[in-house]
Order: structure tokens, then C-alpha cells, then sequence
């Protein structure tokens, strides 16, 4: 999803690209006023659109303002809006491709996204799997599709938990801050959005996210089956391999799954 500022027929929302604009202005506000930031942040966001929550975010204080749209109309549109502000950084490039190494300084890094439905959790993925750990964001303000908000943000025995669940949790304390129903946005998706804040943590630093993300691979693809099938082969990293093999993957914790990856490691 992306944010609308007003209708034009240069910038009408591609659909290859996952655009819906947001266009109700007292979500904007209330989003905004949720972002904390000071004149030490720096803020990145992805696929700014035509600004409408832009518009918000640069009343806010903040060290750098980064933009990365990939729609090049949208991309000039801003381009020209903001070309006399040296505070404000424009990059015409896919958010899944751009280097983010490239524009960080000192300053505390935050990235606030009305993500593309499409490609949401691709780039959660690629946010949450740097190497080098805290990461270079101290914060992210994320939209997601409601269906895989509540993913991200569920507690195990929960339907919704599962292998997103567990990844992110192992890197992130998760936190829904905003409710997006479909009507706010254009055109209208079939589904709500949901705002969740990422804050990176350092409990499980050390666990090797790759090795995570086949552990909870091989779980997941059989959520159904008790995780004596299913977790089979990491048997001997559990210290209760025998009280939790009939358990199935969503009644373990996030920890267990981190405990297993550090013994792997």
C-alpha cells in the first residue's frame, strides 16, 4: 500500500507495483504522532507515493529525511516538491534491491513504510536478516496487510503463529500501534492494513538466522503434524525431546526454536 495526496492521471496507482494511496488525512496525523523521532533521527521511508504521509513526517524533527520510490512518476513528482530542502534525500529504486549501507551516518535510523501489499514481507525479511546485529535501524513503522500483521505479531498456541512469527520475534519486539480499514485507502483494497513497531532486540543476537529460518522452514511446512515428524532430524538439540514431540509447531515458543539454532550453531 502507498499514500495518496491528491488524484492525478500521470499518478494513478499501478497495480504491478501494489500501490493503494492512503488518502484520510486523520490516519495520517495519528500515524504520524505515533513516530517518535528527534533532530538525531533519521528517517527513511519506503515508497513515499505522492507524500501524503510525508507531508506529516517532515513537520516532525529529524537529522536526514530519506525517500525511495520506485514509480518513476511518483519519484519526480517528489523530486521537484522537495528540491530546494537539502535535508530531504530522494532515490528512484526498488526498496528490496537498494543498498541501505550507502546513506546511513551516526544518526539513529528509523523506517516507516506503507509497504506494498505484494512484496511486505520480502522486505521485513531482508530488514530482520542482516548480519551485523542491532541492525542499522533503531526502529520500523511497517504496514502490512491485516492477515499478515496478526502473523507477525501472534503468540504461540495462536493460528496465525508460524514461521514469520517466529523469525521476526527472535529479532524484534513486535507491537500493534494502528488499526488501517480498507476505506482510508485508493483504490480501496479487499482487505484492512495494520501498523506494527519493530524495535530490535539483542536476546537472540547470537543465533544464527539462516539456521533459524530452515529450522522454522521445516516445521511450519507441516504445522499439521506433531513435531516428532516434523523436527525429526533436530531431535537431539531438545533437552524434552520426549515431553514436546507430540506437540505440533505452533505450541513452541520462540525460544525453543532459538535454543535449538544456537546448539546447531
Amino acid at each position: 500500500m502507498r499514500q495518496i495526496l491528491n488524484i492525478d492521471h500521470k499518478n494513478f496507482a499501478k497495480k504491478s507495483l501494489g500501490q493503494n494511496f492512503i488518502h484520510n488525512k486523520f490516519f495520517l496525523k495519528k500515524l504520524s504522532d505515533l513516530i517518535e523521532t528527534d533532530n538525531n533521527t533519521d528517517i527513511i521511508e519506503i515508497g513515499p507515493g505522492k507524500g501524503a504521509l510525508t507531508e506529516f513526517l517532515i513537520k516532525k524533527e529529524f537529522g536526514t529525511f530519506y525517500m525511495i520510490e520506485k514509480d518513476n512518476n511518483l519519484y519526480h513528482s517528489l523530486k521537484d516538491k522537495y528540491k530546494d530542502d537539502e535535508n530531504i534525500k530522494i532515490f528512484n529504486f526498488d526498496a528490496l534491491k537498494f543498498d541501505y549501507e550507502k546513506i546511513l551516518g551516526s544518526k539513529k535510523v528509523i523506517i516507516v513504510g506503507n509497504l506494498p501489499f505484494n512484496i511486505s514481507s520480502q522486505l521485513l525479511i531482508k530488514w530482520i536478516s542482516v548480519k551485523k546485529w542491532p541492525p542499522f535501524y533503531s526502529k520500523m513503522y511497517l504496514m502490512f496487510q491485516s492477515e499478515v500483521g496478526k502473523r507477525i505479531i501472534a503468540n504461540k498456541d495462536s493460528n496465525d503463529y508460524g514461521k514469520i512469527s517466529v523469525l521476526v520475534q527472535s529479532r524484534c519486539d513486535v507491537k500493534k500501534i494502528a488499526h488501517a480499514p480498507s476505506n482510508i485507502f485508493h483504490p480501496k483494497p479487499k482487505v484492512n492494513g495494520l501498523v506494527i513497531e519493530f524495535i530490535p532486540s539483542k536476546k537472540y543476537q547470537d543465533v544464527d538466522f539462516e539456521i533459524l529460518q530452515k529450522i522454522t522452514k521445516s516445521a511450519f511446512e507441516k504445522r499439521r503434524k506433531k513435531i516428532k515428524n516434523s523436527l525429526d532430524l533436530f531431535s537431539e538439540y531438545f533437552e524434552d525431546w520426549d515431553e514436546k514431540k507430540d506437540l505440533r509447531p505452533e505450541n513452541l515458543e520462540v525460544d525453543d526454536y532459538c535454543v535449538i539454532a544456537r546448539k546447531i550453531n
